[in-house]
C-alpha cells in the first residue's frame, strides 16, 4: 500500500484516481487518436473542465470560438473569469481574426473540428501554426467528427476532447468524456482530474469499450448515409437553407476534403447535417411531430438511430434571440444526426415531414 500511495509501483488505490475499466478506455482513446497521453471522464464538459483547469492559472488569456457549445462557451468565459482567467470571443474560422486578437499571455485557442450547430470546418493547421506562434496551445472539441472523420493531433492541435456520451460510444447508454494529448502538456492532468473529482464510473467505461468496438463501422455507415441524404435534400424546396461540409457549394468543402480522413475510400465529412425550414415555429413543431417515433427528438446525438433537434430551443437556448440570428441559428433552424439505418428509410421520412409542412413541395 505505501508503494502504491507513493507512486513506486503500479496498481489501484481508489476508483476516483483510476480503475481498471478507464485505463483501458483511455488505451483505446490514445490510439484512435494517436495521442501519447488520454484521460476519461464523467462526461464532455468533464473533459473539457479538465483542460482548463490543468493547463490554465489565473492572469492567462484564451481565445474562444464564437461557436462553440453553449455551455463551453461559458465555461471558457464566465467560469474562466471567475478563477482570474481573461477571455476572448472570435469566429475561429477567420485566421486573420485569430491573429489579431491572439497576445503574449494567450495559452489556449480553442474550437470545435465541426461547429455546433452550423457545421463550420476549423482550419487546424493554420489555428496552430498562430496558437504555436505565440507559444499557446490548440484545444479541439472533435465530438461532431469523432477520431474516425478527424485526428486533430495529427494536424498540429495540442489537446483533443471528445464527448465519448456522443458518436464514439454511439448507443446513447453512457455520459462519458476523454481528453487527449501529449506528454509536454500532461503534468497536472491526473492530479487535477482526481482532485475535481472528474472521474468516469467503471460501468461507463465498460459500456464504451463496446461501443468503441463498433466505431468504424457505424461512423462510416453514417456518414455515408448522410452524404447521401444531404445530396437528395440539396435544393429542396421546403428548405431555405442547407449546410453540410460534404457538398461541393459548401463553403467549408475544400478543407474539410483535405483535413479529413477517408473511409472506404469515399471522402468523409461526418454525420451531422443542419438545415433551415422555411416558416415560424409552428410549422418547425409540425414537422418535429410528423417524423416522430421514427426520427425522434433528442437534444443529443450520435445514436444508432438518426434523430432530429432544435437548436433554438436546446443547446442554444440561453444565448439572445440577436446573439443566435448572428451565429445563422433562427427559429427554422432543425439539426440531424444521421444513424445507421437505410439511406432510404431515413430520407422516406423527412420527404413525410416536409411535405407535411409543404404539401406542394
Amino acid at each position: 500500500a505505501a508503494d502504491l500511495l507513493a507512486g513506486e509501483t503500479e496498481g489501484f488505490i481508489y476508483s476516483r484516481d483510476g480503475h481498471p475499466n478507464s485505463d483501458m478506455l483511455a488505451k483505446e482513446c490514445k490510439a484512435c487518436h494517436a495521442a501519447e497521453e488520454a484521460a476519461v471522464t464523467g462526461s464532455g464538459m468533464a473533459a473539457l473542465a479538465l483542460a482548463l483547469i490543468s493547463q490554465l492559472k489565473q492572469g492567462d488569456h484564451v481565445v474562444v470560438s464564437h461557436q462553440l457549445y453553449g455551455r463551453t462557451l461559458g465555461l471558457f468565459t464566465t467560469e474562466a473569469a471567475r478563477c482570474g482567467i481573461d477571455s476572448t470571443v472570435v469566429d475561429t474560422c477567420d485566421l486573420a481574426s485569430v491573429d489579431r486578437v491572439i497576445h503574449d499571455k494567450t495559452r489556449i485557442v480553442i474550437t470545435e473540428t465541426i461547429a455546433n450547430p452550423m457545421l463550420q470546418v476549423a482550419d487546424i493547421g493554420g489555428l496552430a501554426e498562430i496558437a504555436h506562434a505565440c507559444h499557446a496551445q490548440l484545444l479541439i472539441d472533435n465530438t461532431f467528427a469523432s477520431p474516425v472523420v478527424c485526428r486533430p493531433l495529427e494536424l498540429g492541435a495540442d489537446l483533443v476532447v471528445e464527448s465519448m456520451t456522443k458518436i464514439m460510444n454511439g448507443h446513447s447508454d453512457v455520459i462519458l468524456g476523454c481528453l487527449c494529448g501529449n506528454t509536454a502538456s500532461w503534468d497536472r492532468v491526473p492530479l487535477a482530474a482526481s482532485t475535481w473529482g472528474l472521474f468516469a464510473s467503471p460501468h461507463s467505461c465498460w459500456l464504451s469499450l463496446r461501443g468503441m468496438a463498433t466505431m468504424g463501422l457505424r461512423v462510416g455507415q453514417a456518414t455515408r448515409t448522410a452524404r447521401e441524404i444531404a445530396e437528395r435534400l440539396h435544393g429542396h424546396p421546403a428548405l431555405s437553407e442547407l449546410h453540410y461540409p460534404g457538398l461541393p457549394d459548401n463553403p467549408c468543402h475544400g478543407l474539410a476534403q483535405q483535413q479529413f480522413s477517408k473511409i472506404s475510400g469515399d471522402d468523409c465529412y461526418g454525420n451531422m447535417i443542419t438545415f433551415r425550414l422555411a416558416g415560424d415555429v409552428e410549422l418547425v413543431n409540425k414537422f418535429i411531430y410528423t417524423l416522430s417515433p421514427e426520427i425522434p427528438f433528442c437534444p443529443s446525438l450520435g445514436d444508432l438511430k438518426t434523430t432530429i433537434s432544435h437548436p433554438e430551443s436546446t443547446n442554444h437556448r440561453e444565448l439572445s434571440s440577436s446573439r443566435r440570428q448572428e451565429l445563422g441559428i433562427h427559429p427554422g433552424t432543425i439539426r440531424l444526426s444521421i444513424g445507421i439505418e437505410p439511406a432510404d428509410d431515413i430520407f422516406a421520412q423527412l420527404q413525410k415531414g416536409l411535405t407535411a409542412i409543404a404539401p406542394s413541395a
